[in-house]
């Protein structure tokens, strides 16, 4: 396949204009002779993009640990620009999340996304800043739990969430740095508490803002931290209910666009009509693009990684090449899986985004296949 003419964000992140050749899958070095060609003209040419922190989609949720609901949330996600998937569990019991990892693992794609990974987001977190998860299966952070849900998942697990002020953190961080990246979530940790995370090897904070306590001038608490490690990569979510548009453009000035990693926190209700719905177990009101538990609680977005890196270029003034890096280079990178995916650059798989000036997608290849 030769896609031609169009313009292209390159391994420097920038834009320019040329053709772009997949073999076998992957990207080529070179342009020669094919005999599918795809017109590009007056069109971006982006790297498919990464969401490493969703739950769900069209009904479906991660957690509900069948294979029918993992290959229905790898196809929505495709067909919208998001080729590579690393869904979030819950906070739950041993069993049902060992139920959820041997599903992930015995998962054979069939035309969806690809599955890179899993997100472990509870239950090792705050209860006095749980958000949607259910505080009834909180408890402190468990190596040896970690490692039994792992080898069930065969390896998938790729982010673990902690609240690094809990008994047996920094414990944690000391034995799995090297095994899986961690990152700080659901959490009342101040700054010294999450400067200490950090620099036994912690490397991301989910969702930035929300349950965490907030950034001020005398207690800069966990983002104030984050900001001093240089290594920590933030998630955002640009849903346009989660955080305010000003907020979002100062992170990508505070952080720089290297930092910033766009995901969607999507749950079940994405991609269908309001009505009442389920979260870890608990009920969800959705109202438009509003998600909430019955106490008023924001419960994930109603949205996905695509129409999130639209939102942040046209309605958050955040520049294309910035949204761009944050929603398909940087996820990959913060999961270890630059090597094969999130950028147009030879050996990487095929997968490519065409969208038009007004960043609707018009195609998406996958693997060097049009979907």
């Amino acid at each position: 396949m030769i896609i031609k003419n169009a313009v292209v964000f390159n391994s420097d992140f920038q834009f320019e204009k040329r053709d772009i050749q997949i073999k076998n899958g992957v990207f080529a070095e070179s342009s020669e002779p094919d005999s599918e060609v795809i017109d590009g003209s007056g069109l971006y040419a982006i790297p498919g993009l990464t969401d490493v922190h969703f739950h769900g989609c069209t009904g479906y949720d991660f957690c509900d640990g069948t294979e029918e609901a993992l290959q229905a949330i790898a196809d929505y996600q495709l067909k919208n620009g998001i080729t590579n998937i690393v869904p979030a569990t819950m906070t739950f019991d041993e069993k049902r999340l060992t139920d959820i990892m041997n599903t992930a693992k015995a998962h054979k794609n069939k035309l969806g996304a690809d599955l890179c990974g899993i997100n472990m987001e509870g239950p090792f977190i705050s209860t006095a800043k749980k958000g949607a998860q259910n505080p009834h299966y909180i408890h402190n952070p468990d190596i040896d739990m970690f490692r039994r849900l792992q080898n069930a998942s065969g390896g998938l697990i790729k982010l673990v969430d902690i609240a690094p002020e809990e008994e047996g953190s920094m414990e944690f961080i000391e034995a799995l740095k090297d095994e899986v990246t961690i990152s700080i979530a659901h959490t009342t940790a101040d700054y010294e508490t999450a400067g200490l995370a950090f620099s036994k090897g912690v490397k991301q904070v989910t969702h930035l803002y929300n349950a965490m306590p907030p950034f001020t001038h005398r207690a800069p608490g966990v983002i104030g931290a984050a900001f001093d490690h240089k290594n920590v990569y933030v998630e955002l979510i640009c849903d346009g209910i989660h955080i305010h548009p000003s907020v979002v453009r100062a992170t990508f000035q505070l952080f720089g666009d290297d930092r910033v990693v766009l995901i969607s926190d999507s749950m079940m209700a994405a991609g269908l009509a309001d009505g009442n719905y389920s979260l870890g177990g608990q009920g969800v009101e959705v109202t438009g693009s509003l998600a909430t538990l019955s106490d008023g609680t924001i419960a994930g977005s109603v949205t996905n990684l695509m129409k999130c890196m639209r939102i942040a270029v046209q309605k958050m003034g955040v520049p294309l090449e910035s949204a761009v890096k944050a929603a398909a280079v940087n996820p990959a990178k913060s999961v270890g899986i630059f090597d094969r995916y999130g950028s147009i650059e030879p050996g990487k798989k095929g997968n490519v985004l065409l969208l038009d000036r007004e960043l609707n997608l018009i195609t998406v290849i996958q693997k060097g296949k049009t979907v």
